[in-house]
């Protein structure tokens, strides 16, 4: 028997039943973000059922409904992180606890904001900035457009709105998954206590709707499968 095999052998195995996820739906997010993170998370090579929390949804983001769920999505918002922020705080302690004791958190654009602290969930082991404003970065404004990453060192292309680089402290544990064209992380993730957090500020959830609605073009065509690696890093050991 090969030592490979060995390794494999050891390793705890996967659940077989779907995850589930809560993906926020509320003022804390733009129309369409949500769907399309629990639209990206339903088709995924292990799918989940996915239901949506929020002040106005059947579900509340509460230390119950987190309870039953493997992984908290927060999706795309608009600019104003601080307005967003006060929609959420009420909150902050309840996730923040639920992942340390093994949840997983998925923040997509301002939800990999709002993984930081001051103002956010503080999750993240660094801190976050606007990429627009980082040293020679590509887009200079906040228009809907398509970034230039390397994701695991091959070069793609992504939507991009205005979202965060993740500048992470020295020494941090944590995987880097991309990097923006100036070098800085567009994606990465990271443990917090026994849970994990999967940060991204592009958008591997946009569908087509999205590239034709800003008269767009993605050079590699609309793919899920960057989504699909940040969700399956995130989500391992589950």
């Amino acid at each position: 028997m090969s030592a490979a095999a060995c390794s494999r052998a050891d390793e705890p195995p996967r659940r077989t039943a779907p995850l589930a996820a809560l993906v926020y739906r509320g003022p804390a997010a733009l129309d369409g973000c949500p769907e399309a993170v629990a639209s990206l998370l339903r088709r995924a090579p292990r799918p989940f059922t996915v239901k949506y929390v929020g002040p106005d949804e059947e579900l509340p983001l509460t230390a119950d409904t987190l309870a039953d769920a493997d992984l908290y999505a927060q999706p795309g918002g608009n600019d104003d992180v601080e307005g967003t922020w006060e929609e959420l705080r009420g909150a902050a302690g309840t996730v923040r606890d639920w992942i340390h004791d093994g949840g997983r958190y998925l923040g997509f654009c301002m939800g990999g904001y709002l993984a930081a602290g001051d103002p956010g969930f503080d999750l993240l082991p660094g801190g976050t900035d606007a990429y627009i404003s980082s040293p020679d970065a590509s887009v200079h404004d906040g228009r809907d457009t398509v970034v230039a990453v390397t994701w695991r060192d091959k070069p793609r292309h992504m939507y991009f709105q205005d979202g965060p680089a993740f500048f992470l402290d020295e020494g941090a544990e944590a995987s880097v998954l991309a990097t923006y064209d100036n070098g800085t992380v567009a994606a990465a993730v990271s443990p917090y206590g026994k849970g994990r957090v999967g940060v991204v500020g592009p958008h591997p959830e946009a569908d087509a709707s999205w590239y034709a609605d800003e008269g767009l073009r993605n050079p590699d065509g609309v793919r899920f499968d960057l989504g699909h690696d940040l969700v399956d890093q995130t989500v391992r050991g589950l």
